[in-house]
């Protein structure tokens, strides 16, 4: 497999912002009036975009969607998130590390994200790791959120790569479909809440346990 450059995505791919974003969907919740979701679910809307989160809790709390409060839920949350998620964010055990062998060994290395550009940012510096990101594409940095494949193949377009030498990794349908409307290579991980099943119902090269796997499939 010759690929140059390897693109990831964040939560449940690379690390685990479980706590900070319980903490901040609920927080914009009890602002709005709502009652608070439990851990399980929230979990399950980890790498969804902030509107169709909230969409997904008002529903399931059997609340009708109000026309713009979507945007207050995003603005509530990231609120909230600048206060509390990188210091309840952690990066999978050996992440950091296989990074570091796949920059060694000149591979092009980026994030696309449903999380905001300057906070993937902060993250890598608190682990001291922002020299391993070559580009990171954030929420905020594109006008149409995964599964839409503007992000990924502005890397590709940044990177002067064809989409054969760009590899796409991450654990959600949401990045499976990502992958697929990019024409780029996919490996799916199951350290997130989606199975190795579903996983490769979406054209995959690979669909691994987790990150470290991916070692194996590049040698």
């Amino acid at each position: 497999m010759q690929y140059k450059g390897l693109v990831f995505d964040f939560d449940y791919t690379l690390g685990d912002s479980t706590d900070g974003i319980v903490i901040c969907v609920n927080y914009a919740l009890n602002q709005l009036g709502y009652a608070q979701a439990n851990r399980e679910m929230i979990c399950r809307t980890i790498g969804l975009h902030l509107q169709e989160i909230y969409q997904v809790m008002v529903t399931g709390q059997g609340k009708e969607v109000k026309s713009g409060e979507d945007e207050e839920f995003s603005r509530l949350f990231i609120e909230k998130a600048d206060q509390v998620m990188t210091e309840n964010t952690r990066f999978f055990p050996g992440a950091l590390e296989l990074l570091g062998e796949w920059k060694e060994q000149g591979y092009k290395l980026g994030i696309v994200t449903t999380k905001y550009r300057y906070r993937i940012e902060e993250i890598l510096q608190k682990y001291q790791a922002s020299n391993l990101i070559d580009t990171i594409i954030g929420a905020d940095n594109v006008k149409r959120p995964k599964p839409d494949p503007q992000g990924l193949l502005w890397v590709a377009k940044m990177w002067e790569l064809p989409k054969e030498q760009l590899l796409y990794i991450g654990d959600s349908l949401v990045d499976a479909k990502t992958a697929q409307a990019a024409g780029v290579d996919f490996v799916g991980v199951a350290s997130g809440t989606t199975t190795k099943e579903e996983l490769q119902q979406y054209p995959h090269v690979g669909v691994l346990d987790g990150i470290i796997g991916i070692r194996g499939l590049l040698v």
